[in-house]
């Protein structure tokens, strides 16, 4: 049944789980990490290059999808499974974060939030029920909450404030889109850094009673160390038999700081941009393409890889392919930035089943020290 989850495996040292969520367009293997697809592609790749990778689940965006081409248009050409190419699930972002990041051009009270296209300026206006309408009708496997996501630093009322509307928005988001469809409902707790209100806003999401549940507000310019730290406080307070999702983190060393709090699901747009920007992921620690230390070199970026960039390409010819600014170093490079952060999820949920995660971590740890 679309919506059920099962933890499968725990590590018996920390809140490390493995689980699978049943989904319409298929089973969800976790810890996963979810390519970001912003506007229905993953930046640099041919959806049979992502289909090749096997992501358990990808995301697009709400928000840019409502402004360009249009939720009308995508449904009318079959829905977003349809449209982007992509046959397993997608998980859709509210919106919310992209829009409350629209300094100046946006006005929130308790109905909604309303706003000015980035594109043209026309006039738009976003509500919890037309949120989660759009999110519906673009026919996604997993559709989030539109919630309030304060700009750090804020203030202990602002976050005050963000919680409340956030559950407010909750409730009339859940009444909209209520229980046993093809279509999954996150909701996405709040609260900054503090423990307290994420506690609150926790409980407050509980009784409400959604598919799965987000942490949001992380990776917004406060500290790692501070977010690791509040993520560990805050994902336990989330329902155990629920899929947790930490949204928009982050880095490998991110990734198993969280898994061992507990989170199931990650997103972030890290290794796509980090791909476009010349800096590879690998075994050993970040490549950096422009490095002069890598000119001459005949091995693959990640000698440790089998993804098809390394079995083929040295990182000299990456290198050259990204100082000569050709556009093949993009797929290249997002090709092995994908299949790295998707091995590594791999690796993950199997150590977890096989009572070796924190060896893992600690590998995974002291690599991200490294390389250059």
């Amino acid at each position: 049944m679309s919506g059920e989850f099962t933890v499968v495996a725990r590590d018996g040292a920390n809140g490390a789980r493995a689980g699978e969520l049943v989904t319409a367009h298929g089973v969800v293997r976790t810890p996963a990490f979810m390519p970001v697809g912003t506007a229905a592609s993953v930046k640099g790749l041919a959806p049979w290059e992502l289909e090749r990778l096997a992501p358990e689940m990808v995301l697009a965006n709400t928000y840019h999808l409502l402004l360009r081409p249009g939720v009308d248009a995508i449904e009318a050409l079959g829905g977003l499974h349809r449209f982007m190419g992509w046959p397993g699930p997608i998980l859709t972002d509210s919106g919310g974060f992209q829009v409350f990041s629209l300094a100046g051009r946006r006005q929130i009270d308790d109905d909604g939030v309303a706003f000015r296209s980035h594109i043209d300026g026309s006039p738009l206006r976003l509500t919890p029920e037309g949120c989660v309408e759009a999110q519906r009708r673009l026919g996604v496997d997993v559709a989030m909450a539109l919630d309030v996501c304060p700009a750090l630093p804020a203030s202990d009322a602002e976050l005050e404030a963000a919680v409340a509307m956030t559950s407010r928005w909750a409730a009339r988001c859940r009444a909209a889109l209520p229980p046993g469809g093809d279509t999954m409902l996150f909701g996405i707790v709040q609260g900054g850094l503090d423990l307290g209100l994420r506690r609150r806003a926790a409980e407050e999401l509980a009784a409400i009673d959604f598919e799965g549940y987000a942490l949001g507000g992380f990776s917004v310019g406060e500290p790692p160390a501070a977010m690791w730290d509040a993520v560990a406080g805050s994902a336990p307070l989330l329902p155990d038999a629920r899929p947790r999702y930490l949204m928009g983190v982050g880095t490998p060393r991110d990734i198993v700081h969280a898994v061992a709090a507990g989170v199931d699901l990650f997103d972030c747009v890290m290794p796509t941009r980090n791909a476009r920007n010349g800096l590879l992921h690998t075994s050993r620690g970040p490549v950096v393409l422009k490095n002069a230390r890598w000119k001459a070199s005949d091995e693959p970026a990640d000698p440790a890889c089998d993804c098809p960039t390394c079995r083929r390409c040295s990182v000299a010819y990456l290198r050259h392919l990204y100082l000569a600014r050709e556009a093949a170093v993009v797929v290249l490079a997002t090709v092995h930035n994908l299949h790295f952060f998707l091995s590594l999820m791999r690796r993950t949920r199997w150590a977890i089943m096989t009572g070796r995660f924190a060896a893992l971590r600690d590998t995974v740890l002291a690599a991200e020290t490294a390389g250059g």
